[in-house]
C-alpha cells in the first residue's frame, strides 16, 4: 500500500506536493517519514541515481529522479518494486504534463513575455537591417574597385 507520496526540486530539495493515505499503519509517525523524505531531497543532486529503493523499517522509499524533478513514494515493504515505479512513472507524466503545460500557457498569456517578444523581434530586425546595410556597402566598395581597375 501506497501510504505517503511526494514530489520536489533536485536543486534545492523544496517540496513541491505531497499526499498523505489517512492509514493507522503509519500512524503518528508521519512527521518522522517526512522529514526522512525532505533529508533524502536534499542529499539528491543531477548525479543521483535516476530510481533508487531506501529501506526505513518497516517501510520502503522508492525513488524516481527526473528532469531536476525528485518523485518519492513510501510503501509498505511487501508492496510490489516495480508496481511502486509504475506509479512514480506515472505521477512523473502527469506532473510534466500539467506543469509544463501552464508554464507554456503562463508565457504566451504573460503580457511582459509578449512584450519581451516583441522587443526580441524588434532588436532581431534592427541587426538584421545593419547586416544587410554592411553587406551592401562591401558589395558597393567590390564594385568600385573593380571599376577602377
Amino acid at each position: 500500500m501506497v501510504l505517503m507520496t511526494m514530489i520536489a526540486r533536485i536543486s534545492d530539495g523544496l517540496p513541491l506536493a505531497a499526499s498523505i493515505q489517512d492509514d493507522e499503519t503509519i500512524g503518528r509517525n508521519i512527521v518522522n517519514y517526512q522529514n526522512q523524505a525532505k533529508h533524502l531531497f536534499r542529499k539528491m543532486n543531477v548525479h543521483s541515481p535516476s530510481q533508487m529503493s531506501i529501506e526505513t523499517d518497516p517501510f520502503i522509499f522508492h525513488i524516481l529522479n527526473d528532469q531536476q524533478v525528485c518523485y518519492l513514494v513510501l510503501c509498505e515493504k511487501s508492496f510490489s518494486r516495480r508496481i511502486a515505479f509504475s506509479y512514480l512513472e506515472d505521477l512523473q507524466r502527469q506532473f510534466q504534463q500539467d506543469y509544463m503545460s501552464r508554464k507554456a500557457k503562463k508565457n504566451f498569456t504573460d503580457s511582459r513575455a509578449r512584450r519581451n517578444l516583441n522587443q526580441l523581434n524588434s532588436e532581431l530586425q534592427d541587426v538584421q537591417k545593419i547586416m544587410v546595410q554592411n553587406i551592401d556597402d562591401v558589395l558597393q566598395r567590390g564594385l568600385a574597385i573593380s571599376g577602377k581597375s
